[in-house]
């Protein structure tokens, strides 16, 4: 599965911003997915922002309850994180995943947890 992640940004405090990731498959077609924000600020370990299970269960970050938002589109294998009120804190690379279960086109199950690329936030104060 390849992920494709955007709509990051340079914001002001208290700004806001939307990100995406869209997963696309070539062998075959997706059954299941759980998905993942994670940040990685320079100097600093990556931490998981929010997830948003198969089934719709979310669960976030202590810092960003009640700032941000994680959705998911099945229909366009997306994923949204929307985030309100930016604090420079915020600023970091996000980074998409997906923990996944496809079928193949030969009829197999196949599960895999793939990274997409970093978007980079950027708060200003």
């Amino acid at each position: 599965v390849q992920l494709q992640a955007y709509g990051g940004g340079l914001v002001q405090l208290g700004g806001y911003l939307k990100l995406s990731c869209t997963a696309s498959i070539r062998i075959g077609t997706l059954s299941t997915v759980d998905w993942y924000w994670y940040r990685q600020a320079p100097g600093k370990q990556r931490e998981l922002v929010a997830s948003i299970t198969n089934n719709g269960r979310t669960n976030y970050l202590d810092s960003v309850k009640g700032r941000f938002t994680i959705s998911r589109d099945n229909a366009r294998n997306t994923v949204y994180l929307q985030m309100n009120s930016l604090k420079p804190e915020d600023t970091a690379a996000y980074l998409c995943n997906a923990d996944y279960r496809a079928m193949n086109y030969q009829g197999e199950w196949v599960v895999g947890k793939d990274w997409g690329q970093g978007t980079l936030v950027t708060v200003s104060s």
